[in-house]
């Protein structure tokens, strides 16, 4: 008889091969390319300057002047990223996002209700790794993926887990945006996560003005409303409304017709979270923040993989399927960027320029379609008893 832990290897071992072969090929691009992980080199800047006693906020690094622009509470936690070699850090910044990956996998399937067996999860990984949103997350050295899996795997834990919201209070406390879902638990009557939530992030902020007082009181009375501080919102990395329409409209602020889009799409998604399903209600949020914040890099996209989960669950394989190519395409590289020419783009390269604000707007659509349907559309560890949800839950119990 053939022991089982072979049969499960043999199983594993195309997928296994297919992930090595993957990795190999992104590693071989990021020497070739002498990839700068810019935005590793941000951080740790950010870590050096509190480790130092400098200005967090005065500083800006690599070709491009980067600056810091995530709350004191982030840049305490970069303290690490300065204990190694800058070559040291960037390899650890690679395999961490190529693990992390894999988990967003493993909780997107726990959150879409699919299974998740070894050979799948290696196999998306493989192929995810080439998503556009995450190959920029991984070649700009991001945090993108480890906010993702904070923020899925607390909400699809159940209501009266011990602790439900903590994990997503600490992604806001990092990165501000993670805040529309503490706006989710509570518009849904999930008020115990979303105060534990509120908690959280008071204690994020608390910690950073007791270590950093100076840098907390920069940052939350002056830096915090600098939206330019973080980029030119016209460019086409920005694949928010706000660029989008700046590219559409060639001028490099659409004011009140970015505001009033900006204004219409958020009122649709609350409405049409405290409605949808679950798993549609996250989905909504998440699209929504990516589509109102003025400055949405395409590498903050990486919500594409539980999208994709979560509509391969329910069938839709050829919306999934037309989803991916959008991710996978890159097209907003192929049109021209240099300077200021996304500024001056004709009219059939839009399109190309900005794939991903239709394609969240579409993802509303699809949410407010399911929020009039109704049906079950919830969490599996949020469902009550049966064999689905038991199932679920065993499946869920693997990543807790």
């Amino acid at each position: 008889m053939t022991p089982p832990y072979r049969t499960v290897t043999a199983r594993s071992l195309p997928a296994t091969s297919a992930l090595v072969l993957s990795l190999a090929a992104l590693a071989a691009l990021c020497v070739a390319q002498r990839i700068p992980m810019a935005d590793t080199l941000v951080y740790r800047a950010e870590g050096a300057a509190v480790a130092n006693g400098t200005d967090i906020y005065g500083f800006t690094v690599t070709d491009w002047r980067l600056p810091a622009t995530y709350p004191p509470f982030a840049a305490i936690l970069f303290v690490p990223t300065t204990w190694l070699p800058v070559a040291a850090l960037k390899v650890v910044f690679v395999a961490g996002n190529a693990l992390l990956l894999a988990l967003l996998v493993r909780l997107s399937c726990r959150f879409a209700g699919l299974p998740a067996s070894a050979p799948a999860v290696l196999a998306a990984t493989a192929v995810g790794l080439w998503l556009e949103p995450v190959f920029q997350t991984v070649v700009f050295g991001q945090i993108n993926l480890a906010l993702v899996c904070l923020v899925l795997w607390d909400l699809s834990r159940p209501d009266d887990a011990v602790g439900k919201g903590f994990a997503l209070g600490i992604a806001a406390g990092v990165k501000l945006t993670p805040v529309v879902f503490i706006v989710l638990l509570l518009i849904t009557g999930r008020r115990r996560g979303g105060l534990t939530a509120l908690a959280s992030l008071a204690g994020t902020v608390l910690l950073g003005a007791l270590v950093l007082p100076e840098a907390s009181a920069d940052f939350w009375t002056r830096r915090i409303f600098e939206t330019d501080r973080v980029g030119k919102a016209w460019i086409i990395e920005n694949q928010s409304l706000q660029g989008l329409f700046a590219r559409v409209l060639h001028r490099a602020e659409p004011g009140a017709v970015w505001a009033a889009a900006a204004l219409l799409t958020a009122v649709a998604a609350l409405w049409t979270a405290r409605r949808a399903p679950d798993r549609w209600a996250v989905l909504a949020v998440a699209y929504a923040a990516l589509l109102v914040s003025p400055i949405s890099w395409s590498h903050h996209w990486v919500w594409c993989v539980p999208l994709l989960a979560v509509l391969i669950a329910e069938g839709r394989r050829g919306t999934a399927a037309l989803m991916a190519v959008v991710f996978l395409a890159r097209t907003m590289w192929l049109v021209p960027h240099a300077g200021d020419l996304d500024l001056r783009l004709h009219w059939w390269q839009q399109p190309l320029a900005s794939p991903y604000a239709p394609l969240g707007l579409a993802v509303l659509g699809i949410a407010a379609l399911r929020a009039r349907a109704g049906g079950d559309g919830g969490l599996p560890a949020q469902r009550g008893a049966g064999a689905a949800g038991s199932a679920a839950d065993t499946g869920a119990g693997a990543v807790r």
